[in-house]
C-alpha cells in the first residue's frame, strides 16, 4: 500500500468528490448538492474545485472545501465542508494540518465547528473557541423574540455617519478601509459576498473620509413576515479600525431604528467587548437568562452557541458571515 498523497484537486474532479462527500458525510450538505451553493463557493478560478484531498491508491480518504478571503498569492482561506472515510480521521486531520501549505495561505480558519473538536484543532497548535455574541435592543415595552431579562441599552456616541453603498460598481472607487485583522478581505471578496450572494440581501455601510471609507459595516434585515412577530437586524460583518467601531454606535443605533427591528446581534470574536460596549452593545454570556435568538426563519427562541478555529491567532477577527456561514437553511437538494 502506497503512502498517502495531499493535494488540492483537479480541473474535473467535482463530481467525484461531491460522491464522496455524499457518501461519507453524515448527511446531504445543501454546500454540496444545491447547485448554487457549489457553484458559489467551491467553483474556483479556472473551474478548479476548491477542495483538498488526501489519496491513498487511487482512493480519496479525506476531503476539505475552502472559501477565500482574497485573491492574493497567499489568500486567507477559511475551511468549509471537512470530511474523512471511517476510521481515518487522522488522515482527515493530516490534511487539515497541511492545507495552509497546499493553499499558501497565511491565515487559515474555520467558522462553525461543533464545539467538542476544539480539543482537536489544539492538537494542532491552534486556537479554538467560542465567538461572542453582542446584543442592542430597540427600546420597546416589549419583545417577542427576544427575552432580555433586565433591559439593558448602553448610551451611544459618536458623530460618524454611516452612508449605504448601492451597488457592487459604488463600492469599486471607495477602495478598502486599512485594517490589521485577518482574515484579509479584498474587492474581490467584498463585492462577491455581499452584492453577488445567492438567495440573501445585504446592506453595506461605508464610513466615509474624503470619498474613501475608513469602515464597511454589513447588515442583513430578516422581516416581520419572515420570522411572523418582529423583524431582526443582523450585523454580520465589520471592517476597519477597532477604535472606529464606537464612533459609529449612534449611526448603528439609527439603521437599528429605522429598521423597526426590536434588536440587533452581533456574533465576533477578535474585537474586545469594551469596544463593543463604547458602540452600544451588549455581550450574552453563557447562562446570564439572556436569550437573543439566532435561528428566526421560524424563529427557535433559544440561544445557539458558534465555535471556530485559527491557525494565526494574532489580528484575528472572525464574523458571522465569514467562511460558509449566514446562509438560508435550504433543503439539500435544489
Amino acid at each position: 500500500m502506497s503512502d498517502v498523497t495531499f493535494r488540492l484537486a483537479h480541473l474535473g474532479e467535482d463530481a467525484a468528490i461531491k460522491a464522496f462527500i455524499n457518501e461519507h458525510f453524515d448527511m446531504r450538505l445543501p454546500l454540496v448538492n444545491r447547485p448554487e451553493f457549489y457553484h458559489y463557493y467551491y467553483a474556483g478560478r479556472g473551474g478548479v474545485p476548491q477542495f483538498a484531498v488526501a489519496e491513498q491508491d487511487g482512493r480519496y480518504l479525506s476531503a476539505a472545501g475552502y472559501v477565500l478571503a482574497n485573491t492574493s498569492a497567499n489568500p486567507d482561506v477559511w475551511v468549509s465542508v471537512w470530511v474523512a472515510v471511517k476510521g481515518h480521521n487522522g488522515v482527515g486531520l493530516e490534511l487539515m494540518n497541511a492545507l495552509p501549505g497546499l493553499t499558501h495561505a497565511r491565515v487559515l480558519a474555520c467558522n462553525n465547528i461543533r464545539a467538542a473538536t476544539c480539543a482537536m484543532y489544539r492538537f494542532l497548535g491552534w486556537k479554538a473557541e467560542r465567538m461572542s455574541h453582542y446584543y442592542r435592543l430597540a427600546d420597546l415595552p416589549a419583545y417577542s423574540l427576544a427575552s432580555p431579562g433586565p433591559k439593558t441599552i448602553l448610551p451611544v456616541m459618536g458623530a460618524r455617519v454611516l452612508k449605504r453603498v448601492a451597488s457592487a460598481a459604488d463600492l469599486i472607487p471607495l477602495g478598502m478601509p486599512k485594517t490589521n485583522h485577518t482574515p484579509r478581505k479584498d474587492m474581490w471578496y467584498m463585492m462577491r459576498r455581499y452584492f453577488h450572494f445567492p438567495h440573501f440581501h445585504y446592506d453595506v455601510w461605508a464610513a466615509m473620509n474624503y470619498g474613501r471609507a475608513d469602515a464597511y459595516v454589513v447588515t442583513r434585515l430578516v422581516t416581520a413576515q419572515d420570522t411572523g412577530s418582529a423583524a431582526v437586524l443582523r450585523l454580520v460583518d465589520y471592517i476597519g479600525p477597532d477604535e472606529l467601531l464606537p464612533q459609529l454606535g449612534r449611526a448603528i443605533d439609527n439603521i437599528l431604528q429605522e429598521s423597526g427591528a426590536e434588536y440587533i446581534d452581533c456574533y465576533n470574536a477578535g474585537i474586545s467587548e469594551e469596544i463593543w460596549r463604547a458602540a452600544g452593545f451588549v455581550e450574552r454570556e453563557p447562562g446570564d437568562g439572556v436569550v437573543i435568538p439566532n435561528y428566526l426563519t421560524p424563529p427557535l427562541l433559544e440561544n445557539t452557541e458558534y465555535y471556530y478555529f485559527t491557525n494565526e491567532p494574532e489580528h484575528f477577527v472572525i464574523f458571522r458571515a465569514d467562511g460558509d456561514q449566514d446562509r438560508p437553511n435550504l433543503p439539500p437538494d435544489a
